[in-house]
This record gives structure tokens, C-alpha cells and sequence, in this order.
């Protein structure tokens, strides 16, 4: 009886241990760990940032998804992309006019709610790592204080990447992979409290003298390619011009709006 309850004991300890391995390593869809953009997977049918974008991500193998951080008038960080309410939910007034008591009072087209970030967080825990898009004006300490400990909170700042604000970037070096160009790299490398594991280089453009400059130096590569970019005309080429130029070089983590994904199939 004893041995049977040591064996059950160290089995169950060695399974634990197991999870915990499996649930820190990175989702690989064909060669490439995939990052959801705005949310999850969004589309005419599901909106941004909501958890049915969330969940379809997760059950599609993605290795993370991107959140958009703001913080309302009375100091609560949602997970909202725009400065105001306007798209999806006929709101004019901005975030930061307006409290999280009246904010949760909102229904989107889709019948969504906006969401803490909390929530989301405590969602993703266990199932997808997160990229932080802040979205926060100047500097808030305490908003930012707060963004570290759900972070440690639900045990994903580990691997988590933040796209920060030129008002956060010293408080959040070395506290999380912030992104940059491969100009602010350079800068940065030059510092004495410099090291690989502070900084992601994130573009849509990366040459492949950029992307051996980052490997180097043991940086993270994430390659961009999101529809506002082509919308706005701000990319002369096509996305799939994009993406095979990206994967040539040897980049292999993207974060991508939903509609890309076809091209990592």
C-alpha cells in the first residue's frame, strides 16, 4: 500500500512537471510561432479583442496573442484598441473621459462587452502567451506597476513582449522584451545594463543584414504584417511579398491580422 501511494506520489509530481514544460513552450504552426493580432482572430463575424477572438486563436495553436492596453478615466486597464469607443460601439467620447462603471455598460455590434485586462490575462493563463500593445498615454506608475503584476500573476511575463511608448520604455526595460527598430537596438547595445533578453526587434521590413545583426546579439526577431499597414499604403509591396521576404531573411515568428494566416499553412 505504501509503495503504491509513493508511486502515485512521484507519478503525479512527474506529470505536473510535464504540463508545466509543455505549457511554456512555443506553438510551432509549420515552422512558424504566430502571433494574433488585435486580440485574436478577428474577422466580419467576430470583433477585436473580445474572448471568441481569443479563443479561436487558442484553438487554432497560436503561440501568442497581442492585447491593446489603455486605461480609463478612473484608472482601470481595459483591452481596447481605439482612443475611443466610436468603432463597435457608436461611442464618441475617449477612454480616458470616460469611467470603467460607464464602459462596462457598453454593447458592441456583435453584442461583445469590453473587457479588463485582468480578465483576459487570467484567460490566456495556461493556454497562449501575450503581447502587450500599450496603448496608455505619458507615464502612470501605478497602471504600469499594475501591468507587471497580472503578468506575473497569471505566470506569463516569462515570455511575454510588450510594444511600448517612448514615456515607458525606461520603466519597462528589463521588466519585459520591449520592441524596437533595428536603430534603437544599436543604441541600445551600447548600454552597460544591455542584454538580449530586454529587447525584441519587431518590423515588416527586416534585411537580412538587420536579421543576423539581432541573431548575433541573441535578440528576438518578430516580422509584422498587419492590414492597416496595406490600407494606409504605408507598405509599397504585397503582404505575401512581405511574408516571403521575412521568411527568406529567416524570420519564423510573425504577428499577423487572422486573414495572413493562410500563408503559414
Amino acid at each position: 500500500m505504501r509503495v503504491n501511494l509513493i508511486f502515485q506520489f512521484v507519478f503525479l509530481n512527474l506529470f505536473c512537471f510535464q504540463l508545466s514544460g509543455w505549457s511554456q513552450t512555443p506553438k510551432v504552426r509549420n515552422g512558424f510561432n504566430l502571433i494574433a493580432h488585435r486580440g485574436g482572430i478577428v474577422n466580419n463575424q467576430i470583433p477585436e479583442n473580445n474572448l471568441k477572438a481569443l479563443n479561436e486563436a487558442i484553438n487554432r495553436g497560436y503561440y501568442m496573442v497581442e492585447v491593446d492596453v489603455r486605461l480609463t478615466k478612473d484608472g482601470v486597464l481595459i483591452t481596447h484598441h481605439d482612443k475611443d469607443f466610436k468603432r463597435y460601439y457608436g461611442e464618441d467620447r475617449l477612454v480616458t473621459e470616460m469611467t470603467w462603471e460607464e464602459i462596462r455598460e457598453l454593447t458592441g455590434d456583435f453584442g461583445q462587452k469590453v473587457l479588463k485586462l485582468e480578465m483576459v490575462l487570467s484567460h490566456c493563463a495556461g493556454k497562449i502567451q501575450v503581447m502587450v500593445d500599450n496603448k496608455i498615454n505619458g507615464f502612470e506608475k501605478e497602471a504600469f506597476d499594475e501591468i507587471i503584476n497580472l503578468l506575473d500573476r497569471y505566470e506569463l511575463r516569462g515570455e511575454a513582449l510588450m510594444i511600448g511608448t517612448e514615456a515607458s520604455t525606461e520603466y519597462f526595460t528589463g521588466k519585459i522584451k520591449l520592441s524596437c527598430s533595428i536603430g534603437q537596438l544599436k543604441a541600445n547595445a551600447k548600454r552597460k545594463d544591455f542584454s538580449p533578453d530586454h529587447y525584441y526587434l519587431f518590423s515588416s521590413a527586416i534585411p537580412s543584414a538587420d536579421f543576423n545583426w539581432a541573431k548575433k546579439h541573441e535578440v528576438m526577431v518578430v516580422g509584422a504584417i498587419n492590414t492597416w499597414a496595406y490600407e494606409h499604403k504605408r507598405i509599397k509591396i504585397t503582404p505575401e511579398e512581405t511574408i516571403n521576404n521575412l521568411k527568406t531573411v529567416g524570420v519564423t515568428c510573425f504577428q499577423i491580422d487572422s486573414v495572413f494566416e493562410a500563408f503559414f499553412n
